[in-house]
């Protein structure tokens, strides 16, 4: 039965989950579009104006107007940006009068930077503390212990990324000026800004490893393991981390998704160049053409994060692709 599936699931059942994902990428994508293009238009007051400057003739203001698309109906605009969002066209900046392709293209590794970086923290720190946790409150030892690490670690989880950003600076940029508290330059100044993206998700992380290490530690062939007198530096390291790890990699590939939407406050936190300082300045411009832009990019690495996830979790186990027939 089990070659069967193998042997059939290449070509029917993968093609169709393909399909269902690739669909829901599709219509997401519709959705985050439409809804960013509308409500970055609810934002008061005039963009032009506001990228040309008060002194600017009304002439000059209506000229920009009219060469930007801005002065036909709000439905025209929209097909007009569906047009050269086809066509790899997110337009034009209102006050760099650059192309949106070209402002994102140079500011997007620097988010990928942080989130990437926070990503291999999150996963290099958590994983340890979550196994260690497990290993020694497990079968309901050391139940003061298991308290404290519950209650810390869910405490810090919830704490917001930008908080822990301003505890950081505080702590280590002005009471003790040990790391540089904006921009991006040589390997320190990097410190900051990973630590407040990553020290909540690492919390949260070692959780979940904790839980699903538990769960490794109560199956039958870890039992067996057990009965051979087998060291329990091998038992964990051998046969307890490979089976979690599928988890911890898993839930890490969508934790990077919200380590990149984290990087919003971070990022102007420490003035770091990157896409989250980018939204927040197009925002208070009123510039729709690189507020939409970067929403857009956001929301699409998001999905297609998630669509690799899946497809990994497939590859792990082909049955749950036809699970969903």
């Amino acid at each position: 039965m089990s070659t069967r599936l193998h042997l059939t699931w290449p070509s029917a059942a993968w093609v169709g989950f393909l399909g269902r994902r690739i669909r829901r990428l599709v219509i997401s994508m519709v959705v985050l579009v439409t809804i960013s293009f509308f409500m970055i238009r609810l934002i008061p007051g005039d963009p032009i104006r506001n990228a040309l400057g008060i002194n600017a003739t009304e002439d000059l203001v209506a000229a920009r107007r009219s060469e930007m698309g801005l002065d036909r109906p709000l439905l025209a605009q929209y097909v007009l940006f569906w047009k050269g969002l086809l066509t790899g066209d997110l337009g034009e900046s209102f006050s760099l009068q650059q192309p949106v392709g070209a402002i994102i293209s140079d500011r997007l590794p620097a988010t990928l930077e942080l989130a990437v970086l926070a990503l291999v923290t999150m996963m290099s720190v958590a994983v340890p503390i979550g196994l260690v946790a497990a290993a020694l409150t497990r079968g309901g030892r050391r139940r003061g212990l298991e308290l404290g690490y519950s209650s810390i670690s869910g405490f810090v989880a919830a704490v917001p990324e930008f908080l822990i950003g301003v505890c950081l600076v505080y702590v280590f940029a002005i009471s003790t000026p040990v790391f540089p508290v904006a921009g991006r330059g040589g390997v320190e100044s990097y410190v900051l800004p990973v630590a407040a993206l990553s020290i909540g998700s690492i919390a949260a992380m070692s959780r979940i490893v904790r839980a699903e290490t538990l769960t490794v530690l109560d199956q039958d062939y870890i039992r067996t393991a057990r009965s051979k007198r087998m060291s329990s530096r091998r038992l964990y390291l051998r046969h307890a981390l490979p089976n979690l790890l599928t988890s911890a990699l898993t839930i890490g590939g969508l934790v990077l998704g919200g380590l990149i939407a984290g990087t919003v406050l971070v990022e102007t936190i420490f003035s770091w160049p990157g896409l989250g300082q980018t939204i927040v300045a197009s925002i208070r411009g009123k510039d729709y053409p690189v507020a939409q832009g970067v929403i857009i990019v956001y929301g699409l690495i998001v999905l297609l994060v998630t669509l690799l996830v899946d497809i990994v979790l497939v590859l792990l186990d082909p049955r749950s692709a036809l699970k969903e027939n």
